[in-house]
């Protein structure tokens, strides 16, 4: 039995794995998480009665609570999620996002080569340390033939971007410096249940069913290639275990879409699945707004080496994807959405020391 560490694992993806492996392998999940606001503990109610999931309210940054972590759980694995992820908010307030994607990532590398020093030669076999990043680190790309690869030239765009390539280039130095077995995943625009909703397609789904105008960045050209999380769970788990190490893997839905287009799909499918009372269409509601800076044009993932390598493929096309996903928030509305938006998920945290 696999005893894996994921940080940031009461956010969306992290929660996503959590779930993952509880419900489908016999592995135990310590899941490591600070709880900003985007830390959930609903994300986890499914599993949170199983004798192999573990909570751990932590600061990454936290270099005492982080070793302790790793010498009571004793993982096979990490799985470093936890990070400052939203774009628009690193414009804002750059310096939490260097704080926590690189200084919070130097703390886990530090702290992992501390634990996998000390292991057995048979223990060092089997651990890794498995960093989730994403496609952003790529910025843009010029021509619509072209896709990120694992050998394309890092280019970041913005705050948050660049965090995460700073991330990177520790872990891919951690290996080759320290001989720590690390692995990197980068990854394409994510959706589906859980999804915290500063993000476009919950924030488009919820405000449609409140009636609010629908803002869409300039004129919705930005193109990206969009991922069911669970696929994106299945994923990241195969190469934790599966993966070799100081290896890099890029995963993708195969499912480019427009900005607008991404919008228009919502606002039909909640046409067909909520009418409006007024029987007026959903995309009535679009308003097109100031585009923001540094904004990348199109993002594209070539994921054929994960899918040679390790046998991954998405299971979920983004038509299939995003009905589930507009009828999961259209079922969680008056739940987990309304602890959300009114802020009383919140409250969950003051029992895990807040």
């Amino acid at each position: 039995m696999n005893r894996i560490i994921v940080t940031g694992g009461a956010g969306f993806i992290g929660s996503a794995v959590a779930r993952h492996i509880v419900k489908n392998t016999a592995d135990a999940v310590c899941v490591l998480d600070k709880l900003t606001y985007a830390g959930n503990l609903e994300n986890l109610a499914e599993i949170a009665d199983s004798d192999r999931y573990y909570f751990e309210k932590v600061d990454i940054c936290d270099k005492s609570e982080v070793d302790r972590v790793f010498a009571e759980f004793k993982p096979t694995h990490v799985m470093h999620l936890a990070a400052e992820s939203h774009v628009d908010r690193s414009i804002d307030g750059p310096g939490e996002f260097i704080q926590t994607n690189v200084v919070g990532t130097y703390t886990m590398l530090e702290a992992a080569r501390k634990y996998y020093n000390a292991l057995s030669d048979d223990g060092k076999q089997i651990f890794r340390f498995h960093h989730i990043s994403t496609d952003e680190v790529y910025g843009d790309l010029e021509g619509p033939e072209d896709f990120f690869r694992e050998d394309t030239p890092y280019a970041p765009s913005s705050p948050y971007s660049a965090s995460k390539a700073s991330s990177d280039h520790l872990v891919r130095a951690w290996k080759r410096t320290f001989g720590l077995p690390t692995l990197v995943t980068n990854c394409s625009n994510n959706y589906g249940p859980y999804h915290f909703p500063e993000k476009l397609i919950p924030l488009i789904i919820l405000h449609a069913l409140d009636d609010k105008e629908l803002p869409v960045y300039g004129e919705g050209l930005q193109i990206r290639d969009w991922l069911y999380v669970e696929d994106h769970a299945r994923a990241l788990y195969l190469v934790a275990t599966e993966g070799v190490p100081g290896e890099t893997y890029n995963i993708g839905g195969h499912n480019e879409k427009k900005n607008i287009e991404v919008v228009k799909t919502i606002c039909a499918l909640l046409d067909e699945l909520r009418p409006r009372k007024d029987g007026k269409p959903y995309a009535a509601q679009i308003v097109h707004v100031k585009d923001r800076p540094g904004h990348d044009l199109r993002y594209a993932i070539d994921p054929s080496k994960i899918a040679r390598e390790l046998g991954w493929r998405p299971q979920e096309t983004f038509e299939s994807g995003i009905r589930k996903t507009v009828e999961w928030y259209l079922e969680h509305k008056d739940s987990w959405c309304a602890n959300v938006l009114n802020g009383s998920y919140k409250m969950e945290r003051l029992g895990k020391g807040e």
